[in-house]
């Protein structure tokens, strides 16, 4: 079994706790489910947010998802001007069979345009 890297964003509509708990606990589901991961499969996930996202850690998602015997952390991203505002990142250690080339990233509704190179 490989340890692999997996990355996923997604934009909030809105600063709220409640939002961003949908939209984090929707961001980790789907990349769980198109790397056919469980939570077994995960080493550690790292979150990022944008400086204007105050209302509550996107790792609290996590643990509402009984992801509760794994590392998180939480970091503010970069303060760059022009940047997509209220984003919440994702990279996530894995352990996975399926090589590198396989590894499907996330980035749900207009996150997508961070990275259409690797966008699914």
């Amino acid at each position: 079994m490989a340890v692999r890297a997996v990355r996923g964003a997604v934009q909030l509509e809105r600063d709220d706790a409640g939002h961003m708990d949908e939209q984090v606990a929707a961001l980790l589901t789907a990349l769980m489910e198109r790397n056919g991961l469980s939570a077994d499969s995960l080493i550690s996930l790292w979150f990022t947010a944008t400086p204007d996202l105050h209302s509550d850690f996107p790792a609290a998602a996590a643990r509402g998802l009984g992801i509760t015997d794994v590392p998180l952390i939480c970091a503010q991203e970069l303060d760059v001007e022009g940047a997509m505002p209220r984003v919440v990142r994702v990279l996530a250690h894995i352990e996975s069979d399926r090589p590198r080339a396989e590894i499907t990233h996330v980035y749900l509704g207009a996150a997508a345009a961070l990275r259409k190179d690797i966008a699914q």
